[in-house]
């Protein structure tokens, strides 16, 4: 009777506690912390009538409850805690844990690019050295100035935090190919960060623990070696703000992009080395209205009122947001968008005077050139 009874008992506390995550959602309880996570939730789904809405409607309603059950962001937190706390390894296969509380990122070509899995074959160079080149003869022979340049992952310029598990396969990277192959057989300026940032490195910390990013001092390093190469070809570009122009800061933070895919934003912290400039910046965003000139976003677009500078489009991906602020100052309009393929048609729309491509190291694992992309 007393068996009978405790398997009751059992039976009706596991049937509460899966109940729990229903029973919040009835009570108007979210249990998504969209703020902890690295990516669009689901919205709950609407009917309106239509055949398509009704069908639909089960797929979509599941995929909402995934995302917003009950408790959802504190069990992930739990797991997350269990797994990097108490196990000592990353709860997430995007990120790899390191030392010392650093953690780098392992997709987005950012494992490959750690290891030099696989480099370039000679065709893929020369796809590289076609695209880069046609780009720079078509910008050339409009008066337009352009620049190149290849910003380094977390893990080139601190490799002695990644977990000693992990091997080179390869000495050289595909960074190393493509800069080597565009110095030695194009006209392409390519602004080269790696020496300034390993310097740089000696002095104080310029990225992020818990982020993928450079920070304020990392990117101010890097912005002034694509400055410097720019005005080799456009004197009429102001020289780079020096460091002398900034008050260092400190500030604790919650943790960045990779702690969240880690479900831990808001367990690990770090300290934010920033910038705050001595004089008031001129550059404002007019797209999107009321945004940042940091924001990660598809186009951002930034202008100094008044101004004649010169103008700018700058093809990026998200280690360009932090050069923003910083490259901004230069240019009376500035266009950034958010894809590493060069477009003719906005270059023809803008009529600018400068442009840089950038893209990070890992990219070169996942992004293929095109060159029939590029007017002759």
């Amino acid at each position: 009777m007393i068996t009978r009874r405790a398997d009751l008992a059992l039976v009706v506390l596991f049937l509460a506690i899966i109940s729990l995550p229903l029973a919040a959602d009835l009570a108007g309880v979210d249990g998504a912390d969209p703020q902890s996570e690295n990516r669009e939730l689901a919205t709950m789904p609407h009917l309106n009538g239509t055949v398509e809405s009704i069908a639909g409607f089960g797929n979509d309603f599941g995929r909402w409850f995934e995302d917003h059950f009950g408790f959802r962001s504190t069990l992930v937190r739990w797991y997350g805690e269990s797994r990097y706390v108490w196990l000592g390894v990353s709860p997430s296969p995007a990120v790899i844990k390191g030392r010392d509380g650093w953690l780098f990122y392992a997709e987005d070509g950012g494992l490959e690019d750690c290891t030099n899995e696989k480099l370039l074959s000679d065709a893929e160079l020369e796809d590289w050295r076609e695209t880069l080149a046609r780009t720079h003869a078509w910008l050339h022979a409009r008066g337009v100035a352009h620049i190149f340049t290849i910003p380094p992952d977390k893990h080139v310029i601190y490799p002695e935090m990644m977990p000693s598990s992990l091997r080179r396969v390869n000495t050289v990277s595909r960074m190393d190919q493509i800069e080597d192959v565009v110095t030695t057989r194009t006209d392409v300026p390519i602004a080269g960060l790696r020496p300034a940032l390993l310097a740089a490195k000696a002095r104080e910390r310029i990225y992020f623990q818990t982020d993928t990013h450079w920070n304020d001092r990392g990117a101010l390093v890097a912005y002034r070696q694509m400055i410097e190469t720019v005005r080799r070809q456009a004197p009429a570009v102001p020289p780079a703000w020096t460091r002398d122009d900034f008050e260092p800061t400190e500030r604790v933070m919650e943790g960045g992009d990779l702690a969240r895919m880690m479900g831990l934003m808001r367990v690990l912290h770090e300290t934010d080395l920033a910038l705050r400039p001595k004089r008031p910046r001129q550059a404002r965003v007019v797209e999107p209205a009321g945004g940042e000139a940091s924001a990660e976003e598809g186009r951002v677009v930034t202008e100094i009122p008044g101004s004649a500078l010169p103008r700018a489009v700058i093809f990026r991906d998200s280690f360009a947001s932090r050069l923003a602020p910083f490259l901004s100052e230069h240019f009376s309009r500035a266009v950034y968008l958010w894809q590493n393929d060069f477009d003719a048609d906005v270059v023809r729309e803008e009529h600018p005077d400068v442009v840089i491509q950038e893209i990070v190291s890992r990219h070169l694992y996942v992004f293929t050139p095109s060159p029939e992309l590029v007017p002759r």
